[in-house]
């Protein structure tokens, strides 16, 4: 298992590079932003709508709730990446705050959107929420650069970087 500070630093990269590409897709024309790249997301705003229900789901599920729906319509829309992701990462960000050792590796017993009921320690679902948003924030660069237009960086090293100069 990871410690409670690894779980937390990868969290809030997490949201740095979130936040990143959400800067950048907002700087894209309509027609950028809605482009179909034939993936099962389609494009530059469905890729990132896509994480950012993930982020939410997952905490719902965290915090013992069960959603009924992963994206609605009303979530394809830029203003939903700009105002409400960055609450769900903030609630993300206070939640590990508070984590231990113990708690992270305690079992979270979830239902998924079909009503299955799974359980698996806490830890990896934080992993799975921060490789997950990796792996589509990935392909989201990948369509600006299919585009001509240079990805912000979101490496971690970058991160961390940018974390240093600010300390």
């Amino acid at each position: 298992m990871l410690s409670v500070y690894a779980l937390q630093d990868m969290l809030a990269y997490s949201a740095w590079a979130s936040r990143r590409m959400v800067d950048a897709a907002a700087q894209l024309p309509p027609e950028q932003l809605t482009r179909d790249f034939g993936t099962a997301d389609k494009s530059v705003l469905g890729t990132l709508v896509h994480v950012f229900a993930a982020d939410r789901i997952w905490f719902w599920r965290i915090e013992g709730n069960v959603p009924d729906k992963f994206i609605g319509d009303e979530d394809y829309q830029l203003g939903v990446l700009q105002n409400d992701w960055p609450l769900v990462q903030d609630n993300w960000g206070r939640w590990a705050a508070g984590l231990t050792d113990e708690a992270a590796a305690a079992d979270l017993h979830y239902r998924d959107i079909r009503g299955n009921q799974w359980h698996q320690p806490i830890w990896q679902v934080v992993l799975h929420v921060v490789n997950h948003g990796t792996h589509h924030r990935g392909q989201a660069a990948g369509f600006l650069r299919s585009m001509g237009i240079a990805p912000p960086a979101i490496d971690m090293t970058v991160y961390y970087r940018s974390r240093a100069a600010t300390a």
